[in-house]
């Protein structure tokens, strides 16, 4: 079974940092491209950014850029996020995702695959 479990997400004032790590299991997904989401309260999910498949290219939204950093472990079969400098704004359900192309990295959710169960990110004042 292929899944992708998400972990790291919690309760952090502003300024604060958090590691979220994306361990996938029942196949490897070194070839394919990965991608981070977040879905605030109220709101439709987004794109936060990706890396390739090589980890060779990894873009971000303006909205986080400078912040958070997105790397990969493919001998671990694991994609990480670090967040830094957090904003209450940043609180939302954080979700990973992988796609089929390796090279490119998709902003559009249904370009992906699989995706885990997402992880609570909570950013206080």
């Amino acid at each position: 079974q292929v899944q992708l479990v998400e972990s790291g997400g919690g309760l952090v004032q502003a300024g604060g940092s958090l590691r979220l790590s994306c361990a996938a299991s029942g196949r490897s997904f070194s070839s394919y491209a990965r991608g981070w989401f977040r879905q605030a309260p109220g709101k439709e999910r987004e794109f936060v950014g990706g890396i390739s498949a090589s980890g060779g290219s990894v873009y971000y939204v303006d909205s986080v850029k400078g912040r958070f950093t997105i790397s990969r472990d493919n001998a671990k079969n694991t994609v990480y996020l670090q967040l830094n400098s957090l904003k209450p704004e940043d609180t939302a359900v954080y979700y990973c995702a992988a796609e089929v192309k390796s090279w490119y990295i998709d902003s559009d959710e249904r370009e992906y695959v699989y995706w885990g169960q997402g992880t609570q990110v909570t950013v206080s004042l």
